[in-house]
C-alpha cells in the first residue's frame, strides 16, 4: 500500500513537472519569435536609408512608394501581408510607435508616419533634407 501511494505521488510530482517544462517551452518559443521580429523591425529601419512597412494593395502605401520614385529613391518594403510575420510585425510596429496602420516610412531612421505624413515632409522640404543627411 505504501509503494503504491510513494508511486502515484512519483507519477504525480513527474506529469506537473512536465507540464511546468511544456509550459516553460512555448512561452520561450513565444518571446523568442517576439524578440526575433523586433530585431527585424528594427535591424530594417537602421540598415536601411528608406523603409517602408506596407501592404501590397494598400493605396496609400502604393502613394508612398510613388513619392519615392518620384525621387528617384529605392526604398527597402516590407510588404506585410505577403509575410508570415506580417501580423507580428504590424504589432511591432503599434509597440514601436504607437501606431499599426500602413504604411509606417522611416529615413535615416528616423519615423515620418504614413502617406499623409511622407507627403507633408515632401512639401514643405523636411523629406529632401532627411534624405540629403544620409
Amino acid at each position: 500500500m505504501v509503494d503504491q501511494q510513494r508511486s502515484r505521488r512519483v507519477a504525480v510530482v513527474v506529469a506537473v513537472l512536465l507540464l511546468q517544462l511544456v509550459v516553460v517551452s512555448d512561452l520561450w518559443n513565444t518571446v523568442g519569435a517576439a524578440n526575433s521580429v523586433s530585431a527585424f523591425v528594427q535591424n530594417a529601419i537602421l540598415s536601411n536609408k528608406i523603409v517602408i512597412f506596407s501592404k501590397s494593395y494598400c493605396p496609400y502605401c502604393l502613394r508612398s512608394k510613388r513619392i519615392f520614385s518620384q525621387l528617384k529613391e529605392e526604398p527597402f518594403v516590407v510588404e506585410l501581408d505577403l509575410r508570415e510575420d506580417g501580423d507580428q510585425i504590424q504589432y511591432e510596429l503599434l509597440e514601436f510607435v504607437g501606431r499599426r496602420t500602413v504604411p509606417q516610412v522611416f529615413v535615416n531612421g528616423k519615423h515620418i508616419g504614413g502617406s499623409d505624413d511622407l507627403a507633408a515632409a515632401m512639401e514643405n522640404g523636411q523629406l529632401q533634407k532627411l534624405l540629403a543627411a544620409s
